[in-house]
């Protein structure tokens, strides 16, 4: 790959003009031709100039762009269809032979374009840079155009430009994960090579991309992480050569992961497919057998009280009652979207989005990435596809190898018990054991530390003390985390991740999150009903429908 890097054709003319949209016009404009008049929406004052002083509406201005063109940056589709009734020509082509869909394109003007396309304009129109409306939308990340004039008007969204770059490989340079998603939805071709021999997955990371290089990455089939451009360089060595450590961390250990010489050995999948739940039962299911046989009738340790045998024993059932909602929180399906529902090829897809109502907020709520290009389906706001299940996941919170499941709307009140179960069972286990030793160390000799003593003397209680510190450890940072999250009702996935999520962001950019009802209510609700229900906000978020 070369140095130099791909640049986007614009006139910075379509910049100066195009500051006011939706006819508010600032005071110290003054408009003094059909130009002005088109990019600034002003119907009266074009009507005066076209209709009393004759002014023509086929001409260019001085730079070479039409009134059309200034009409369709900044959406006025009223006066674009006025330009259009009165001579203008939706095919006129500027400099570079960019249409007035081109100019819509650069600003998402959804309305202006209907209003060319109805009227002829060619949707596969092209400029010198072999840019079609499509790859402009790309460009400058405008989503929402993009699906409409793909939905609606079939354009092509896997064509190569001039320098063989599809719209895939121009939203992952610029990084726009949203279109990326969109445009991975549709099937787009990740393999594409341009004549640089650079897939999406190059451009992504020779500008250090992250989201956009996280997306391709979950949704290609790995086979792109290997891909070499012409000069020799996969898109890992393309991220490590330009500085961008977290992307050249995250393309590498990918790429050793599918190189990895263990990675097709049967029991290596076999693990991988199983997780590592069997392990954590085990270990439980013996720490108990351990507890019952060294401290509870440990023949070397004084008679159990009835106290320490009632305690103990309340040990033993809550570790048995751990084990039942460990099973449960395990084989529970844990908010797994339905797929019958959701979109399965692009012959059903065509138009699905279009008929979506926007206001909906229990199904569409305008975020992009409610798009699931590798299930193909809309799913809810806060919901995640899952890696390692392969599926989408309602309120994900987080994949947890150890009970081999995700943690997500359906099963963390299960979830959550598991974790107070483990913990509390720990805690009282943990005491009795030590009460019941230090009640029965003889006078030690010689200066022998009591841990010694322990240790060589009373081994299987030494040995259930390691084996439950560490699970005390594990499960009660767990709960806490997870008892602090339910308070603000958030999942891990967006405490980690709160900057890639628009709905959780406020007006102002910072973080703002629309489902925190206040402590007591969101506690009250997830131990009730076990979830919280999304349809309640306490604010609209902010939609992120283009970027």
């Amino acid at each position: 790959m070369t140095s130099s890097e791909i640049e986007i054709v614009s006139d910075s003319a379509k910049e100066t003009k195009s500051n006011t949209a939706g006819g508010q016009i600032p005071a110290e404009v003054v408009i003094v031709d059909v130009f002005g008049a088109c990019a600034y929406g002003d119907l009266p004052k074009l009507r005066k100039f076209v209709e009393e002083d004759g002014v023509s509406l086929s001409q260019p201005d001085g730079n070479g762009y039409y009134p059309l063109q200034w009409a369709s940056l900044n959406n006025f589709a009223d006066v674009a269809q006025y330009i259009i009734e009165h001579g203008g020509d939706v095919q006129a082509v500027d400099g570079v032979m960019q249409t007035a869909l081109h100019w819509a394109a650069v600003r998402g003007s959804v309305a202006a374009a209907d209003v060319l396309l109805q009227n002829g304009a060619r949707v596969e129109a092209t400029d010198v840079n072999g840019y079609r409306a499509v790859h402009v939308a790309a460009q400058y990340g405008q989503t929402s155009f993009l699906n409409y004039i793909v939905a609606k008007f079939h354009a092509d969204f896997d064509v190569p430009d001039n320098d063989g770059r599809t719209p895939l490989h121009w939203a992952a340079y610029k990084g726009f994960a949203d279109t990326i998603r969109l445009l991975l939805f549709w099937d787009a071709f990740q393999g594409k090579q341009d004549k640089e021999g650079c897939t999406p997955l190059h451009w992504a990371a020779l500008r250090g991309n992250l989201e956009a290089c996280v997306v391709l990455l979950h949704s290609g089939t790995k086979q792109e992480l290997m891909v070499k451009d012409s000069a020799g360089f996969t898109p890992a060595q393309i991220a490590a050569d330009r500085g961008h450590r977290h992307v050249s961390l995250i393309l590498s250990n990918a790429l050793r992961a599918q190189n990895s010489c263990w990675k097709d050995k049967p029991w290596i999948k076999k693990i991988g497919d199983i997780g590592y739940a069997p392990i954590l039962f085990c270990l439980v299911f013996v720490s108990t057998i351990i507890f019952i046989n060294s401290i509870l009738f440990a023949s070397n340790l004084v008679k159990v009280t009835a106290v320490v045998g009632l305690w103990g024993w309340t040990a033993v059932s809550l570790s048995i009652a751990s084990l039942l909602m460990f099973i449960r929180c395990s084989s529970k399906d844990p908010g797994y979207v339905n797929m019958s529902g959701g979109i399965k090829n692009n012959a059903d897809a065509e138009g699905h989005l279009l008929t979506i109502d926007l206001t909906n907020t229990a199904y569409w709520s305008g975020n992009w990435s409610q798009l699931c290009p590798t299930c193909k389906i809309i799913r809810p706001v806060r919901s995640k596809h899952c890696p390692a299940c392969k599926r989408c996941v309602e309120q994900f919170d987080h994949h947890c190898p150890w009970i081999s499941n995700c943690v997500g709307k359906k099963n963390k009140w299960d979830f959550f018990v598991f974790l107070f179960l483990g913990t509390l069972t720990s805690v009282i286990s943990a005491v009795v054991a030590i009460h019941r030793m230090w009640t029965s160390i003889p006078a030690l000799q010689n200066n022998e530390s009591w841990i010694h003593h322990v240790i060589f003397e009373q081994p299987g209680a030494a040995t259930f003390l390691f084996i439950d510190f560490f699970i005390l450890i594990a499960a009660g940072t767990l709960i806490i985390i997870q008892a602090y999250q339910i308070s603000r009702n958030i999942t891990t996935n967006e405490s980690m991740n709160a900057t890639r999520y628009g709905y959780l962001q406020g007006t102002d950019g910072r973080f703002r999150n629309p489902y925190n009802h206040g402590f007591v209510k969101n506690c009250s609700d997830f131990l009730i009903r076990g979830y919280t229900d999304d349809d309640e906000i306490t604010w609209p978020p902010l939609q992120q429908v283009s970027r």
